[in-house]
């Protein structure tokens, strides 16, 4: 996972930009629409067409809403469950687009011409099994419980798949990308199996107590 130390270098970095965009009357909710946005416009309009580094680069950029606009919440006191609720709302249409985006490209031929239905595959089992892995810990928060476990969370999935396709842009071979992507469906899976095993202990605990 990515540790608190780069979260924190990220938003010292972010914090003078999040305080312009307040003096120019953006709300972080608006950033985060914004970045939303940005995040599936770049993606679906720059991977299937084969430009994976511009279109990391460019998701990368908009990614960053994400810290903005809780930088801006803070600031101007308005942090709270809506603004939680948003983030993670539209966070699923970017993961979407990211991974919708790069199965586009590989169907439509990838660098070689040829469809490539098995990279294809991998990048929408990526897409579905991170969206379980999310609804995995929404479902188990709404029940009470916590599922913080897992060895591939949000952050983790979007950087791997980010570069990956970055230096496959840059002319690595193909065959990097398909790895990671491969990687990134098992580490999903597992992660999945992480929170339903958390949550069913803490499911027992709970009703053990309730029994005693």
């Amino acid at each position: 996972m990515l540790n608190r130390y780069a979260r924190a270098v990220i938003t010292k970095v972010l914090a003078p930009v999040a305080h312009l965009l307040l003096r120019m009357g953006l709300t972080p909710d608006a950033v985060t629409f914004l970045g939303t946005l940005g995040v599936v416009a770049s993606a679906l309009v720059l991977y299937p067409t084969g430009h994976l580094f511009w279109g990391s680069i460019a998701v990368t950029f908009f990614v960053f809403s994400d810290t903005l606009d809780g930088i801006m919440a803070r600031a101007t006191g308005r942090s709270g469950k809506w603004g939680a609720y948003l983030d993670s709302t539209l966070d699923r249409f970017g993961d979407g687009a990211v991974f919708g985006g790069l199965a586009v490209w590989f169907a439509r031929g990838g660098p070689h011409g040829g469809d490539d239905p098995l990279a294809a595959g991998l990048a929408l089992l990526c897409l579905v099994l991170g969206s379980i892995v999310s609804y995995a810990k929404a479902r188990a928060e709404g029940l009470g419980f916590t599922a913080n476990v897992g060895i591939a969370e949000r952050s983790d999935r979007l950087v791997a798949v980010l570069v990956g396709a970055a230096l496959t842009g840059l002319g690595v071979p193909l065959v990097f990308l398909q790895v990671v992507l491969g990687l990134l469906a098992v580490a999903s899976l597992v992660t999945v199996v992480q929170r339903m095993a958390t949550v069913r202990r803490q499911a027992v605990a709970a009703a053990a107590a309730a029994d005693a």
